[in-house]
């Protein structure tokens, strides 16, 4: 039996980081995709293997370079290939109004081309397996000040319920929708204290909160097609304005 192995696209900073690290504690050789953060992605790749996994980095340029090339060389540098974690994302906020279709491309090739794209080339390359995409709370919500990136990420979380039903039963698809959990660097505290206000735990989530989906989704052999919202209940915390709440 081929030890089993995931491909992690991200997989050197922020949760990317988080999933790989915690795959490797759980048993699996890690394909630790990377662009631009080539030096924290060998650091990374040094701590897995310090766990006694192995790892090895596979450069990848999402907006030009090959992604069948991608899934075929983490085949066959790990036979055991068997889930596909796509959390590379880019992020730039602009409104409709201001959205150039250089910024409209990017936003979706990255957000939403490519985890269809390795999806695809992924289902060809295994007899069974799991896609799990990390998406976005911000899907539950219409916030076009981010359009050209909710829009990409609304897109991810229908195509991963597409994909579950053509995949099905052979490779299971599911999604993870993080809320506050890991701020950009320059939001201020006092804006993150804004957004826990409206969330109804009243609490910031911690990487080991998604670290418990992933486990749930890697787990549980009866779950396909669904966007696991961990973010504290923000996303369903929509009242509306009526008369009962409204104050003169």
């Amino acid at each position: 039996m081929h030890q089993k192995a995931a491909l992690v696209t991200g997989g050197a900073t922020r949760l990317g980081r988080y999933f790989a690290e915690d795959l490797a504690d759980v048993g699996y050789n890690i394909a630790l995709h990377v662009n631009g953060s080539r030096t924290e992605a060998e650091e990374v790749a040094a701590g897995i293997r310090a766990k006694g996994r192995e790892c090895e980095v596979f450069p990848c340029n999402f907006l030009n370079d090959d992604l069948e090339a991608l899934i075929q060389s983490v085949k066959q540098r790990f036979p055991g290939f068997s889930l596909l974690l796509n959390s590379a994302s880019i992020y730039d906020p602009a409104p409709i109004a201001e959205t150039e279709l250089a910024m409209l491309e990017a936003q979706f090739r990255v957000n939403m081309f490519t985890p269809f794209l390795l999806t695809r080339h992924f289902a060809q390359a295994v007899t069974e397996g799991q896609v799990i995409n990390i998406i976005d709370s911000k899907i539950a919500y219409h916030q076009y000040p981010y359009a050209a990136y909710l829009l990409s990420k609304k897109s991810l979380a229908e195509m991963t319920r597409m994909a579950a039903l053509e995949f099905a039963p052979r490779i299971r698809i599911n999604g993870i929708a993080p809320g506050v959990v890991l701020p950009a660097a320059q939001r201020v505290s006092d804006y993150i204290e804004w957004r826990i206000d409206a969330i109804p735990v009243k609490h910031q989530g911690k990487p080991n909160h998604l670290i418990q989906a992933l486990h749930y989704l890697l787990d549980n052999t009866f779950v396909t097609g669904q966007i696991l919202f961990v973010d504290g209940g923000e996303s369903i915390n929509m009242e509306g304005r009526h008369s009962e709440n409204y104050s003169a």
